[in-house]
């Protein structure tokens, strides 16, 4: 018990405020009084906020003790490129690790993980960029000059490698125009599914809506190039650029030192025949999965005692999550959500959630949603979640008409792995869709295995992340619009508050 105390608190000597009292060592804190242990305390927590402000990402603000919080430094080199800095950490401060006088967290090397100020995220080159990616809306003849005009500049003025897809450039508003035949000949074209294009872009540039922006996100699903985008389309919720400036704007990106938004994305794994079924027919048993609660009741692989290998409180047996069992039909990023509906059927959805292989819930309605912040002002906003910004890392599961008055969205932390299955007793299959794309059925002994993606979306912003999202609520959502409450006139006779 007494080393444990020791390694929460401080080894060094403690010179007491009298200069005639000896140094009293860490070992006599049992002879100390109450008075002296509250003055320690305080010292303690001092020293943690300091500690907190050093522990800022590099080039951050840091603050000494005494400062004010939100002083602005002097004399810093990014005042010119800025109009303003910020003088705290956007996700927070970091959080302390002693809890009263004797509790602490336990050390852990393994845990440890830095977090850069999302404030702080701009964008660099390593070399200067050479090859751009142009993606257009198709299907809009608005967009033709636009394009043409991007084209001629990237091609002529600033030399830069274009790429686009063939149907873009096979559209007969361009074939036909003489004009844009030279610039025609420069471009690279490409497929989607058929050339591997990820490793050769360093820039992606948009020209449509948000849907233009899901497009890149579903070209790369590795590691993915800047993304400029300009508003252009219907929405435009994440194209905060307006084309009017795109030379002025497309410039300064080549320069670098521009404000990034890294916009999340999620993982998914589908699995089919994971859950073998067993027993006899019109029994609700699978093989692999089981649980307390669950409504599954099996036998592990590797059972031979012939009794049922099932855990408590919904958890799940070891050999689950073995994705061998099963074989993985598609693997894929997804920006912005996943969506497991109903279908055709006129039964409600009935699915198994699980967290970490824990079952937490099960779903009836016509379905369930799992989105990002950046998917969270899309399809789950219409369905009643909340609206998260894309810099907080977390991810939100939203049911879709629930057949529940009390089930309400939830935010998990990101880090959690998210399994979606067919309840055994669904009366019908379920389907699902990533981004609106690829749409597919699960059936009985599938699997949706989703989590938080290490490849995020570097969406380049026009002003800050914090204003460019703001900007898009108020002009492309209208939250929170409405008339203003009128102003009472100054009323000299004292009438009653309760009069209109």
């Amino acid at each position: 018990m007494e080393s444990q105390e020791s390694s929460c608190s401080s080894t060094t000597p403690e010179r007491s405020s009298n200069p005639q009292e000896p140094v009293r060592s860490s070992t006599s804190k049992h002879r100390k009084s109450p008075k002296r242990r509250r003055e320690e305390k305080r010292s303690q927590c001092h020293h943690q906020d300091d500690q907190e402000h050093l522990l800022l990402p590099d080039g951050e603000q840091r603050r000494l003790p005494g400062q004010h919080e939100h002083s602005e430094p002097s004399g810093s080199s990014t005042a010119e490129t800025s109009p303003k800095r910020r003088a705290h950490f956007l996700h927070g401060p970091y959080p302390a690790t002693h809890f009263g006088p004797k509790a602490c967290i336990l050390p852990n090397p393994t845990s440890v993980m830095h977090i850069q100020d999302p404030a702080s995220q701009r964008l660099t080159w390593n070399k200067p960029p050479v090859n751009v990616l142009v993606i257009r809306k198709i299907r809009d003849e608005s967009l033709v000059e636009p394009f043409k005009e991007l084209c001629h500049f990237l091609v002529e003025e600033k030399g830069m490698l274009v790429f686009v897809e063939r149907r873009v450039v096979a559209d007969v508003s361009l074939t036909t125009d003489e004009t844009f035949a030279s610039i025609r000949n420069q471009l690279c074209t490409f497929r989607e599914g058929y050339d591997d294009i990820s490793h050769c872009i360093d820039l992606i540039i948009c020209l449509g809506g948000d849907g233009t922006l899901l497009y890149a996100s579903s070209l790369f699903q590795g590691s993915v190039p800047p993304v400029m985008a300009f508003h252009l389309g219907s929405l435009g919720f994440l194209t905060p650029f307006k084309f009017e400036s795109y030379k002025t704007e497309v410039a300064k990106v080549f320069e670098g030192n521009a404000a990034i938004t890294l916009r999340s994305r999620l993982k998914v794994k589908v699995v089919k025949d994971m859950l073998q079924r067993t027993g006899q027919p019109g029994q609700q048993q699978y093989q692999g999965l089981g649980g307390q609660g669950s409504g599954y009741q099996g036998q592990a692989s590797g059972h031979t005692g012939g009794q049922p290998d099932t855990e408590h409180n919904g958890l799940l047996p070891h050999g689950h999550t073995n994705s061998e069992a099963g074989n993985i039909t598609l693997q894929m990023q997804v920006l912005n959500e996943v969506v497991v509906d109903r279908g055709p059927s006129s039964y409600l959805s009935n699915v198994d959630l699980y967290l970490d292989g824990r079952l937490i819930t099960s779903v009836q309605g016509d379905g369930v949603i799992v989105s990002t912040p950046t998917g969270s002002t899309a399809y789950a906003a219409a369905a009643g979640a909340s609206m998260i910004h894309p810099n907080v890392p977390a991810i939100m599961v939203t049911p879709i008409c629930p057949h529940s008055l009390s089930f309400r969205p939830i935010v998990v932390p990101a880090g959690v792995e998210l399994m979606i299955t067919l309840s055994p007793d669904a009366r019908n299959t379920c389907w699902v869709s990533f981004d609106g794309r690829k749409r597919q059925e699960i059936r009985h002994g599938d699997c949706i295995k989703i989590t938080t993606s290490c490849y995020p979306v570097p969406s380049i912003c026009c002003h800050d992340l914090v204003y460019d999202w703001f900007e898009s609520l108020a002009q492309c959502l209208h939250w929170n619009v409405r008339k203003k409450q009128a102003r009472l006139a100054d009323d000299v006779s004292g009438s009653s508050d309760t009069e209109n």
